[in-house]
């Protein structure tokens, strides 16, 4: 403290801490764990998806690019991909449906104590294992299970409903799994919608399907287009629905990719079909950026 300011009896000033080293200390801890948990891990094995066997025992390290052929060199793999990619488009599209028609519910219909309330229960699939919520499946879809059952308490004679081991049933796990994502995304975009903009839209005529299509779809494009990425980039990836739910025909690039890790120890190979997907899924989320920014802007 400066004499003069002690003698005068004014308060000493503090030094300010620099507000760059203040967002640097709370960031580091943040980046520091995901340098070490996700950035480290992916550095490696991109670093094995160039070599030409996984470096077991005393093999050799060989370097060699061969691995990125596996597209080329195996066909199969191609309509491997597709089903992924078509199983992940399906399960993306029922989660928007649903997911918005929900949202919109919760905000349009339900106020105070019955909002939070049904919001917890969409949140339900979170507090479960996702394991055992992919075998509860199993019950209820197979043939005899408590579909069939319920169906022939009305029903006596009536066929078996069960679709297990069907892409249908992945989709179904898949969709029950990540439709919360979608619920919260576009339940925060339609909080934010001022009421005045619908209630002007209805007192010029518009009706219900005007409203929605019109004002509330284009007003909740950013919470839609969040919720798509949110759960494309996992599900085709996604490898437990598909190999619980699916049975034979649950062959996707994630049970792939966990086969040539597990089974057959290609870890080369098995890194070079992760990062492939991860080219794509990079291309998607930049296709949608776009899509936000632009949603931005308007």
């Amino acid at each position: 403290m400066p004499p003069e300011a002690s003698a005068a009896g004014l308060p000493a000033t503090r030094r300010r801490m620099p507000s760059w080293l203040a967002t640097a200390a709370l960031l580091l801890p943040s980046y520091a764990w995901l340098t070490l948990a996700v950035l480290l891990p992916l550095a490696a094995m991109f670093a094995f998806s160039f070599l030409h066997a996984t470096p077991l025992g005393n093999k050799p390290v060989v370097w060699t690019l061969e691995q990125y052929r596996a597209f080329y060199d195996q066909p199969y793999l191609l309509g491997v991909a597709w089903a992924s990619l078509s199983i992940g488009l399906w399960t993306t599209g029922i989660c928007a449906v649903v997911g918005f028609a929900a949202a919109l519910a919760l905000v349009r219909a339900t106020a105070g104590r019955a909002r939070e309330t049904l919001l917890i229960l969409v949140l339900l699939p979170f507090w479960t294992n996702g394991l055992v919520r992919v075998f509860s499946w199993t019950m209820v879809i197979r043939e005899g299970g408590f579909l069939d059952v319920f169906v022939r308490w009305f029903w006596p004679s009536a066929p078996s409903l069960g679709f297990l081991y069907t892409t249908p049933a992945i989709v179904l796990g898949l969709v029950h799994g990540y439709l919360p994502y979608m619920v919260l995304t576009c339940y925060i975009a339609l909080l934010s919608v001022d009421e005045a903009v619908i209630e002007a839209a209805q007192s010029l005529g518009a009706r219900w399907w005007t409203v929605l299509f019109k004002i509330l779809v284009p007003l909740a494009a950013p919470g839609l287009v969040t919720g798509a990425i949110l759960i494309f980039v996992p599900v085709i990836g996604a490898f437990m629905e598909p190999r619980i739910l699916g049975g034979r025909v649950g062959v996707t690039m994630g049970t792939v990719i966990e086969d040539q890790f597990t089974q057959a120890f290609n870890w080369p190979l098995g890194s070079a079909l992760a990062f492939t997907m991860l080219a794509v899924v990079l291309a998607v989320f930049a296709t949608f950026s776009g899509v936000l920014r632009r949603s931005a802007t308007t």
